[in-house]
């Protein structure tokens, strides 16, 4: 008796898991009578390119967001779908709200079906990911029962030999009896969306054998399908090169326009006597192996102008003409992408003013916002994908942070800084501005994403901070601000000097915001003292309470009735900036703030009212910060109550904002240095 081997064990494990009835749906084949059934059943088999793209997008659902007051459409297939092959698209809604918009008008026969769909942004913004998503999108929607459609393949002996474009079966059906058929097949269905309709003709090699075998059976057309043609399911794939081409443009010596349209076998020219005979011709050009998919062309204004006239003809007319043969119907989604420097060049071009008129430009910017900017690096930087390494809290932030303002365009508004508009953007509230202000910001900068930092560099100085400091076990945001700016030297899309001194003036604007934030998060640590915060809390509301209804406080030590503690009062109030001119109506705000709830049956908790809690946090911060001597990390002399007092403050930022034993000592230590400089958060 034969042993098991464990390549048996392995794949006889398997062997439950195989899907043959699957495997056999998608690899359906059939006649051409069974198509015409598929056909009434189902008429959206037969959707030309734009529609089965446009209703692959709608397929994986939407959701309404809003923007600054506007309703924007977010497309679940660039986020859900996208996240499962490991490329969501991050804070470009409107940009995919307005691709997709075209593809709806395509799909509706509105024009642009009629044009080159052109993603135009700066280098990094994404284009690329765009349209990989939706070349894979659609392989993977062909292989769906709502995505079907299918081809037709001759009959050669025992073998077929399948149509080289991958054309449409209804395309065998002669023109004189397409009306009827078409009324036939379109019968009982009233909604024009599911109308079928049978467009473009036989590719010149499936004409040829269509000819052939016609004499073959006196005209006889039908017998001829029935016994010569075999009906089959198309699977779009790019890497078969069947439904989805990709072109890159190269050398323009090397450039060859029969890339595009085909060319001549050489090899078969001697067995068919002519090198105009369709069997001796390759119809393997990225436009012929497109054919009802997508076709991408990399760079797109890179090409050579022999090349723009194949592409002129397929957008416009959806007709490319291969060498020796006549204009050959295609019907497929072009799509191209091209960068800012480029694009100009185009403009400026007067040659290429048919190409311009032809061309659907959709703006594909970087990310204004900065957690969608976050969300990118937070990708491919987490504690899943780094291993061994800690990523201190702020470290992703602090780069996505820089990123962001090197796009913004400088505000006009005399009161507001470049740092105060990205916090707008990202949702945060400023006195004053309201989301009309936003908005208006908005309008004054349309161009406002086209330039700046691409998100490439941030990634790959993130990786140079993690992999240059190999005897840490975490990366801090002032390794990565060091690789950003250590960079900038050797940037090679940075020409400008003017440009290069704004990018430093901007690490220097982050690198004090992260102070501030880091300032803050360990002032909130220190004075974490719930206990403490609540008697803090209770103190400040009842003096707040007497002075308001001009009555005196009970000293809860000595039992006297006392004047409302000014002093007290008012190192809360300055801790967030209440002017002494303000501190009545704010200590009104705060009684009415209480009374409200009392009526609402709910008990005042200071963590309810952000700005109190915070202005607690500073008071009690600086009550304690005294006792736990913090600058004495400093200079190396910590005595022992002190030390457990440290440890504690250190165990919160652990617990409470994400850092590590490392991350949090030296935390620790750059705001101890801040304080020894007496340069305390006010």
């Amino acid at each position: 008796m034969a042993t098991a081997t464990i390549g048996n064990i392995i794949l006889d494990g398997l062997r439950d898991q195989l899907n043959l009835s699957e495997y056999h749906k998608i690899h359906w084949e059939g006649t051409f009578e069974e198509y015409l059934d598929i056909v009434h059943q189902q008429p959206q088999v037969t959707r030309t390119a734009y529609q089965r793209l446009y209703d692959m997008i709608l397929s994986h659902g939407t959701e309404e967001v809003y923007e600054f007051k506007e309703k924007l459409i977010r497309y679940k297939f660039f986020t859900e779908y996208a996240r499962k092959h490991g490329d969501p698209v991050f804070g470009l809604d409107r940009s995919l709200m307005q691709l997709v918009n075209t593809f709806k008008s395509a799909a509706r026969g509105y024009g642009t079906e009629r044009r080159v769909l052109l993603l135009h942004g700066p280098v990094g913004s994404a284009k690329s990911t765009i349209a990989r998503l939706l070349k894979r999108g659609l392989e993977d929607y062909s292989r769906t029962e709502a995505g079907m459609l299918f081809s037709f393949a001759w009959k050669n002996g025992e073998t077929l030999v399948k149509d080289p474009m991958h054309g449409e079966p209804l395309q065998l059906i002669p023109q004189e009896f397409r009306v009827a058929i078409l009324e036939r097949l379109n019968s009982g269905y009233s909604d024009d969306s599911y109308q079928v309709r049978i467009k473009g003709e036989l590719c010149p090699y499936s004409r040829y054998e269509f000819n052939e075998r016609l004499a073959k059976y006196g005209g006889n057309w039908i017998e001829m399908l029935r016994n010569e043609v075999r009906i089959y399911r198309l699977l779009l794939s790019e890497k078969d090169r069947i439904g989805i081409g990709t072109f890159q443009p190269k050398d323009e010596k090397n450039q060859d326009s029969t890339e595009l349209t085909g060319d001549i076998n050489y090899r078969k020219i001697a067995e068919f006597g002519t090198d105009s005979d369709p069997r001796a011709f390759n119809f393997d050009g990225e436009l012929n192996i497109a054919n009802r998919g997508l076709v991408e062309f990399i760079e797109v204004l890179k090409l050579d102008v022999a090349f723009l006239y194949d592409l002129l003809g397929a957008s416009q007319e959806h007709k490319i003409k291969p060498k020796k043969f006549a204009q050959t119907d295609i019907d497929e989604v072009i799509l191209g992408h091209t960068n800012e420097p480029e694009y100009r060049r185009l403009q400026n071009n007067e040659f290429m003013e048919a190409l311009r008129d032809r061309t659907v430009k959709i703006d594909v910017p970087y990310v204004t916002r900065l957690k969608d900017e976050m969300r990118i690096y937070e990708k491919d930087f987490n504690s899943e994908r780094v291993k061994g390494k800690h990523i201190a809290p702020h470290t992703i932030e602090i780069a996505a942070m820089w990123a962001v303002l090197t796009r913004l365009v400088q505000p006009k508004h005399a009161n507001l800084t470049l740092l105060q508009k990205m916090k707008l953007y990202n949702g945060k509230t400023l006195p004053g501005f309201t989301e009309d202000n936003i908005i208006e910001l908005k309008r004054e900068s349309p161009n406002e994403g086209m330039q700046g930092i691409s998100p490439r560099y941030i990634q790959d100085k993130i990786s140079n901070a993690i992999v240059a400091h190999p005897e840490e076990d975490s990366v801090n945001p002032f390794m990565v601000l060091h690789e950003l700016e250590a960079g900038l030297r050797h940037h090679s899309l940075i020409t400008n000097q003017e440009v290069l001194t704004h990018y430093r003036q901007l690490l220097a604007v982050v690198r004090e915001e992260y102070e501030d934030i880091v300032k803050n998060e360990v002032q909130r640590a220190i004075a974490a003292d719930e206990d403490a915060l609540s008697r803090l809390c209770s103190n400040y509301i009842d003096n707040v309470r007497a002075y308001t209804q001009r009555e005196k406080v009970r000293n809860r030590y000595t039992g006297n009735y006392e004047d409302p503690d000014e002093r007290l009062m008012r190192s809360v109030e300055e801790k967030i900036d209440i002017p002494e001119g303000r501190k009545d109506d704010f200590r009104r705000e705060i009684m009415n703030y209480i009374g409200a709830l009392a009526l609402d049956g709910k008990k005042f908790d200071f963590k309810t009212n952000e700005r109190l809690q915070k202005a607690l946090e500073l008071k009690l911060f600086e009550d304690q910060k005294d006792t736990i001597k913090l600058t004495s990390l400093v200079s190396n002399v910590v005595d022992k109550a002190t030390q457990e007092k440290i440890d504690i403050v250190k165990s919160r930022l652990i617990r409470n904002y994400g850092y590590n034993e490392s991350s949090a000592t030296d935390v620790l230590t750059f705001v101890a240095s801040i304080f020894a400089r007496g340069q305390t958060k006010k």
